[in-house]
């Protein structure tokens, strides 16, 4: 799981990214009976760590060790399963540690390995250009986010000194115009050399794209055409250390290498292999394999089978597990083995990673959360007034797997409200009180009327339904896992509606009635049961107060995954007083609330309370229509004010500043044509494009993105499986038509 930042609090687009699905994937792999090691921590290095320290005037551990407190005891109330444990079937089974960059243990081993790669020859010294802050007491080498000036693409001022946030551009900081110190404007800065050590990373070219050949069949396509488009610009030496004090220092005795720092991308995803050593030593009592039980967890057995290495990260980080991170693994091999080209892993050797269900982002008011701008919500305060689970419901249901998603308030009421309530919790709920009903009319316990056969067709659907959720969280497609889930649960309604025991408790009842309808009772029961523990990955404490009012002893999730559709169980349900799962949310009253949980300093529309979208009370009249799958329904006025044209693709260029846009410029049927910045690198070539009929929105107004102004849309379909497709004419037909 990628280790988060501990420069600020988590907030919920850093959670439906990276944090909830490893923690979903954990537990379900538990259920499953397998053995799991999860390992993370917080990443307490960089730049961003230190400016915030400087601007508060306080140590940057001051700031980590705050962060970190802050974020774990977040996490924790969100949930999560994967803090320091040893799972309860016993150490060979695994467990959890979350760790910090800041531990001596780590920063020993990260020492150890650099060294080890050095003695190897696997790192070059370059001298490069880089801003000095000159001052009376000597100066300082300024790192990127240390400088700001303007942007060399759009020309946006107070740009970043590695990145734009205007357009998106990405460029040295010795590239900006007009450039100052973030920290001291005032004062004089010039650019010196300075010397650093680069990793050979184009050693590992061929062998990185051997790799990536043999994993793309299990790879998602962003993965793939992000890894596919590194490769394909060829890698080259990178910088591994920075002049920076706060760090892990450079293990060299030279004098010339005092005051640098090994560069956190560098040192912070060696966290993966050193968690795991650290958890070993910690717990190596316990374990057969003493100080070495991390070796299982990380080589490659002596049949040549590898750990199943799964990495959860937003899409920003996946060229560094699938590349960089590779090529380190692979260059501690080389220097383990004294080999002089790499290879892919053999028996004994480090394994590189299996998947990465790299998930695209959560946006907030259509743009990007973003600790830097305070355009967020933030975990803490938001857990501070709602059920953890209603959230994890909400970021798994609205997950953003194959495309960003977007949060609002207005949103996350109505699914918890009319998906979450009035399916799951209100089929449980009717279940436990019509069967505490049972009891009470003296007509014996819900087993006594457990005739599965007298409903064996919804039986086979409830059981097939359950191998697609299996088979979805084996493909880590949880959004599709928990819709599966909640079918059960309307599966379930429909047995409770069409059994109707409530009038088989009628005094004047037949025999043939009663034996019908509680049949169909106990079956939904059994049902009920099996989304107790089917539904723990997503939501483990409504699950374990769900499975506690069913009458069982012990915690759900140390429940097999199997038996939750077990026909032999008991459905003894014990309790004489069912609680609802979960409250009703009230909208208004979380608006009157929402500045203290959401804040936002971008320049969206500030009659959104915290300029966060959905925040702003509407009138009923402009509420949209919605089914049950969030569709909004619009009248056929709205429909006829897009127009919608046939365009042919003429040409095709890369976007300079953004990696996954082309530049495509269309006939349309007017004089100049049009532009279009179209996200399509990862799906289509420029060839595959070029001379396409293509369908365009034309009368969208024009934006620019990233620096380069795109006039309109090109419609496209998307199955949320990686499938994309754009739309064209069956035949050719003049450029300009309108489609009606």
């Amino acid at each position: 799981m990628a280790w988060p930042y501990a420069n600020g609090p988590l907030h919920l687009g850093h959670v439906a990214g990276c944090y909830l699905p490893p923690d979903i994937q954990y537990r379900y792999e538990r259920a499953k009976g397998r053995r799991v090691l999860m390992v993370s921590g917080s990443d307490e290095h960089g730049t961003p760590i230190t400016v915030t320290a400087e601007r508060e005037g306080i140590s940057p551990k001051d700031v980590v060790d705050r962060f970190h407190a802050i974020n774990t005891q977040a996490l924790a109330d969100l949930g999560c399963a994967w803090f320091e444990h040893v799972d309860r079937r016993g150490v060979e089974f695994g467990g959890a540690l979350f760790n910090r960059t800041t531990d001596p243990a780590h920063a020993d081993r990260v020492r150890s390995n650099v060294t080890m790669l050095d003695a190897s020859g696997l790192f070059d010294r370059q001298s490069t250009p880089q801003f000095f802050e000159v001052h009376e007491e000597g100066g300082r080498f300024l790192p990127d986010r240390y400088v700001e000036g303007t942007c060399p693409a759009c020309e946006a001022e107070d740009a970043r000194g590695d990145q734009c946030d205007a357009c998106g551009a990405t460029y040295e900081s010795v590239e900006l115009s007009n450039p100052r110190s973030k920290m001291n404007p005032e004062r004089t800065i010039e650019v010196r050399d300075t010397e650093h050590l680069f990793y050979r990373l184009d050693r590992f070219q061929e062998t990185l794209e051997s790799f990536a050949g043999a994993s793309s069949s299990r790879w998602k396509s962003n993965v793939r055409a992000m890894t596919k488009q590194w490769l394909d610009m060829g890698l080259r030496p990178r910088a591994v250390t920075r002049d920076l004090a706060w760090g892990i220092p450079v293990p060299f005795e030279d004098e010339d290498w005092d005051g640098k720092c090994v560069y956190v991308w560098f040192e912070a995803v060696q966290g993966y292999l050193t968690c795991a050593q650290i958890w070993a030593e910690r717990h190596a009592k316990e374990h057969t394999m003493a100080h070495e039980a991390w070796k299982a967890w990380w080589c490659v057995d002596d049949d040549g089978n590898s750990p199943r290495h799964l990495y959860f990260l937003g899409k920003d980080n996946i060229p560094f597990h699938t590349v960089i991170w590779p090529a380190i693994v692979l260059g501690m091999n080389m220097a383990a083995s004294g080999h002089d080209q790499p290879s892919l892993p053999g028996p004994g050797e480090l394994a590189l990673p299996h998947d990465l269900p790299a998930m695209e982002y959560l946006m907030l008011s259509g743009g990007q959360f973003s600790k830097s701008r305070k355009h967020a919500v933030w975990l803490p305060s938001f857990l501070e007034h709602h059920d953890p689970d209603t959230l994890r419901y909400y970021l798994s249901i609205n997950m953003p797997e194959n495309h960003d998603t977007d949060f609002t308030w207005d949103d996350f009421v109505e699914k918890v409200n009319t998906e979450l309530i009035a399916a799951f919790g209100n089929f449980a709920h009717r279940v436990l009180t019509l069967t505490v009903k049972l009891r009470q009319a003296d007509l014996g316990e819900l087993s006594d009327w457990d005739q599965p056969e007298a409903w064996s067709k919804d039986v086979q659907a409830w059981h097939a339904q359950h191998e697609a959720v299996e088979a979805s969280l084996e493909r880590h497609r949880f959004k599709e896992a928990l819709r599966g889930v909640m079918n059960v649960a309307q599966q379930g309604n429909g047995v409770v509606q069409r059994a109707a025991p409530w009038v088989a408790l009628k005094p004047d009842a037949t025999a043939d009635v009663r034996a019908e309808a509680f049949a169909g009772l106990a079956l939904a029961a059994r049902m009920l049961r099996g989304i107790a523990i089917t539904i723990q990955p997503f939501l483990p404490a409504a699950a374990q107060r769900l499975w506690s009012m069913q009458g069982h002893q012990g915690d759900v999730s140390e429940v097999h995954w199997d038996d939750a559709v077990d026909m032999q169980a008991s459905i003894a349900i014990s309790t004489d007083d069912p609680t609802p799962l979960f409250e009703r949310l009230d909208l208004s009253a979380i608006l009157e609330r929402e500045g203290h949980v959401a804040t936002s300093q971008s320049d969206g529309d500030q009659s959104e309370v915290g300029g966060v979208k959905g925040s702003r009370r509407t009138k009923k009249k402009e509420t949209k229509n919605m089914d049950r799958e969030g569709i909004s329904t619009i009248d056929f006025e709205q429909f006829m004010a897009v127009e919608l044209r046939v365009a042919t693709v003429k040409d095709v260029e890369e976007h300079p500043n953004a990696d996954r846009l082309w530049v495509v410029r269309l006939d349309d049927g007017s004089e100049g044509g049009r532009t279009i910045c179209a996200g399509l690198r990862d799906v289509y070539t420029a060839e595959d494009l070029l001379g396409l009929q293509v369908i365009v929105v034309a009368n969208l107004a024009p934006r620019k993105l990233r620096g380069v102004m795109s006039e309109g849309m090109m419609l496209a379909a998307d199955d949320e499986n990686g499938c994309v497709r754009l739309l064209t004419v069956a035949d050719a037909i003049q450029n300009g038509s309108r489609v009606r």
